[in-house]
């Protein structure tokens, strides 16, 4: 068992099995083909296109607004994998310019990915940011699969959550309203998705959050009361070329619900996070006892940390894969599994949808209650969770 396993309450790697009877077909499909991955700076992103890239693409082109981020993918990639797909390339392009459509027609992908997305639910608290989610999520996925459509690729896969089963913040509720946009009846090239786990350790998570929080001498702070489903960005890339190699039109794939993956809680991580550090957490009874700690204890092998109950706005205690309403579809498959998508909308009612949710000026005044109510009515399972704080207003 790995270090990363143990931290996130695991003892084996997930898809080891299905990799054995799946590789070769996957290998032979990823060698002879054309990919684009849109948003493979960030974590899910980055792991997917050194699947691909592992696997020796006839062509692997890597777009992300994060020019950064592409230039840690390609120093990863070197300096990890050397030079297995010959044609290789990172862009700093953005999706929804006048140039995309020119860049993807000259191309000639046949698959693309699309792993970009704003994905905090803290974001729902400014409706210029919530209107900047709209526009990521949905608007530019939908423009995406258009040009997709137009430019002849074979396939097209998107990025989702397990906040779009059941969602209770903005931010699940535009990935639901995403496949819902997306997962049509008789569409001119397949699309598949991905629902995920919290990937461990990626960037802008929680437990990303603990690494940093170490590093700087800080406190740790977490929910005691939340639980979620973890995988690490190597299974995350590997769920996503799943999906995008055997996934079916209007298929989802999800981590299926083994003993190797199960709901975990916050604070167990935290005592395994820090015992592989040679400490052990001293629970604090405020946040200002934890900011003070250092000064008064630095040295004794104990790390500050403060749990509390969740009280923030659109946070469920528990993450879920599908709903009772959705279709599994299991199959042979050891560590995932497929939802299809029975909820299928009229293509005036997705047009209507998004006319709508456009012409919202994120400066009105009741902007933010408007963006909710249009998603309620486009995204019917929609439950939004209102509570007395936000995430930005803790540590």
């Amino acid at each position: 068992m790995t270090n990363l396993l143990y931290q996130i309450c695991r003892e084996k790697e997930l898809f080891t099995e299905d990799l054995r009877v799946l590789s070769d077909l996957i290998d032979k499909k990823v060698a002879k083909s054309r990919f684009l991955v849109i948003g493979g700076g960030g974590s899910i992103g980055h792991a997917v296109s050194k699947e691909i890239f592992r696997r020796g693409a006839s062509l692997l082109h890597v777009v992300d607004l994060s020019e950064n981020g592409l230039v840690e993918l390609t120093r990863d990639i070197r300096s990890d994998l050397g030079y297995r797909t010959k044609n290789y390339d990172t862009f700093p392009l953005d999706v929804q310019s006048q140039y995309f459509y020119e860049f993807m027609n000259k191309n000639k992908y046949d698959y693309v990915l699309n792993l970009s997305a704003l994905k905090h639910v803290r974001s729902e608290g400014n409706s210029f940011v919530m209107q900047r989610m709209i526009d990521t999520n949905i608007i530019a996925t939908v423009a995406s699969y258009k040009a997709a459509v137009d430019t002849g690729v074979k396939k097209y896969f998107c990025v989702s959550t397990d906040k779009a089963a059941n969602p209770t913040n903005f931010m699940g509720a535009t990935k639901r309203a995403m496949e819902l946009c997306l997962m049509r009846t008789n569409n001119p090239i397949p699309v598949s998705s991905a629902r995920f786990a919290n990937v461990a350790f990626s960037n802008g998570s929680l437990l990303q959050g603990f690494k940093n929080r170490f590093e700087k001498y800080q406190p740790i702070t977490a929910p005691r009361d939340v639980q979620r489903y973890f995988v690490t960005e190597k299974e995350a890339g590997l769920l996503c070329l799943f999906s995008t190699i055997i996934g079916e039109d209007n298929h989802t794939i999800f981590p299926n619900c083994t003993s190797e993956i199960k709901l975990t809680k916050f604070s167990d991580i935290v005592k395994r996070f820090l015992k592989c550090r040679n400490f052990t957490p001293y629970e604090c009874t405020s946040e200002i006892e934890a900011r003070n700690y250092f000064a008064k204890y630095l040295g004794n092998g104990k790390w500050p940390v403060y749990y509390f109950d969740t009280n923030t706005v659109g946070e469920k205690l528990y993450e879920e894969f599908y709903t009772n309403e959705e279709e599994i579809i299991k199959k042979e498959y050891i560590d995932f599994a497929f939802i299809k998508s029975n909820e299928i909308k009229a293509e005036q009612d997705i047009e209507f949808f998004l006319e709508s949710i456009q012409k919202i000026n994120p400066g009105h005044k009741d902007s933010h209650n408007l963006y909710i109510s249009e998603l309620r009515k486009f995204v019917p399972s929609f439950e939004h969770k209102v509570a007395c704080q936000s995430l930005n207003e803790k540590m």
